[in-house]
């Protein structure tokens, strides 16, 4: 059989309309090579109708179903940040973000916050932030605005049934959905989703820890400071996706029956190959055309060692939540010139199977994660060249592969052209 690599362009697909998307206005000649070479079609993540987050979609295009497995964003990234996380503690993604009154002007502080800037804030609510109920709890920051809680249970009950303190996505059975970007919204609440006790407690929890946070970030040197720059202040913690239990999941060599590798650099992607039992390299975050070319390089070492190995590349998603078009366009291009065409000029190509394609669609229109389908692109192995010009929105309509109603059939497809 031949090893397989999945190349995950982070939110690189939008939306096909009258005009081009930054998907098809980018020049890739490296990946316009590699459509050449292979079939298109294009695929639903998690599910038609569904806008899912990014910890959804990996596990769907790894060969399971977010919506049967609690998957718990909190729990994922606590295993991917390296945060001990027991059975009946209460773990929840977390993001610093700015308010202004009684309203949330920006969910991610202005993207710019860095990470030592970060670890300040976090320090300062670890030292100073106590709760009345007296629950202890670890504060991470990981990546940028991006952090990890976990409120420790030593005897207290929790629930994960529990709203998401983040308007952006919205609780629905085992996943969140993202909602329509805006502007604006009212600073959050964490609601009960059942009468419980437990989950009536952690509720109740979320909040004094939210907005006992703020009236520490005020006043932070790092936010003074933030200030005096005219940059928004990161005041505001927003929490989402509680999880209370690590998710009874196969082991991805049990299920598949080969061992793999996780290339990844952010938490989600990073605690869904530890919760597998993936080979994981977590990496700095890629900033360029060399550091993915740097992530090229380190697959084709890797790969005589494992069956499959996946590989994340964020860059494309930031812009498009941020509705920058051109942004998104030089992303993909970015990739283009570092990672495929390491992988185009390879001797080693011609013995692997790789498929190419997005965990969800994050149209610039939208900022935010939407239910259009991406495309898939696959090459090597039995797979035959069905005219395909362009990995593009437009271009994976016309494939010969169709349309995969749910990411959890690409790895099956991806195995029997393997064979």
């Amino acid at each position: 059989m031949f090893p397989i690599v999945m190349v995950v362009l982070d939110g690189a697909s939008g939306r096909i309309g009258p005009d081009m998307s930054p998907l098809e206005a980018a020049s890739t000649p490296n990946l316009d090579a590699l459509a050449g070479r292979g079939s298109m079609g294009r695929m639903y993540t998690v599910g038609e109708g569904i806008a899912p987050e990014s910890d959804a979609g990996v596990f769907s295009l790894l060969g399971y179903d977010p919506l049967e497995t609690h998957l718990s964003r909190g729990v994922v990234e606590a295993l991917g940040a390296g945060v001990e996380f027991d059975d009946g503690d209460l773990a929840l993604r977390a993001g610093f973000a700015t308010v202004k009154g009684d309203k949330l002007v920006d969910r991610r502080a202005g993207r710019n916050l860095s990470t030592p800037e970060a670890q300040k804030l976090g320090a300062a609510l670890n030292k100073e932030l106590r709760l009345k109920s007296a629950v202890r709890f670890v504060f991470k920051p990981t990546v940028g605005h991006r952090a990890v809680v976990v409120f420790r249970a030593n005897g207290h009950r929790f629930s994960s049934n529990i709203s998401n303190f983040d308007p952006a996505y919205v609780r629905k059975g085992n996943i969140s959905l993202a909602q329509p970007g805006v502007k604006e919204y009212d600073i959050p609440r964490c609601e009960p989703l059942d009468k419980s006790a437990e989950a009536i407690v952690s509720a109740a929890l979320v909040n004094e820890f939210g907005f006992k946070a703020r009236s520490i970030l005020d006043n932070h040197p790092v936010n003074e400071t933030r200030k005096k720059k005219g940059m928004i202040p990161a005041n505001f913690v927003l929490m989402r996706d509680a999880g209370t239990s690590k998710p009874h999941v196969q082991a991805f060599q049990t299920k598949w029956g080969v061992d793999s590798l996780m290339i990844a650099d952010l938490p989600a992607e990073l605690g869904i190959g530890r919760l597998l039992g993936m080979d994981v390299r977590e990496l700095e975050p890629g900033t360029g055309p060399d550091d993915y070319r740097k992530r090229a390089e380190l697959v084709l070492d890797l790969i005589g060692r494992f069956g499959f190995v996946y590989v994340h590349l964020k860059g494309p998603d930031e812009p498009g939540h941020d509705g920058l078009f051109d942004l998104k366009r030089k992303r993909v291009e970015e990739i283009d010139k570092g990672f495929f065409s390491v992988l185009v000029k390879s001797a080693r190509l011609s013995g692997l199977v790789v498929a190419v394609t997005c965990d969800h669609s994050t149209p610039v229109e939208d900022k935010g994660h939407s239910d259009d389908p991406v495309p898939v692109l696959v090459i090597g192995g039995k797979t035959k060249p069905d005219g395909s010009l362009r990995f593009t929105e437009r271009g994976a309509v016309k494939g010969s592969l169709g349309t995969l109603k749910k990411g959890r059939m690409l790895l099956e497809r991806l195995r029997q052209v393997a064979s």
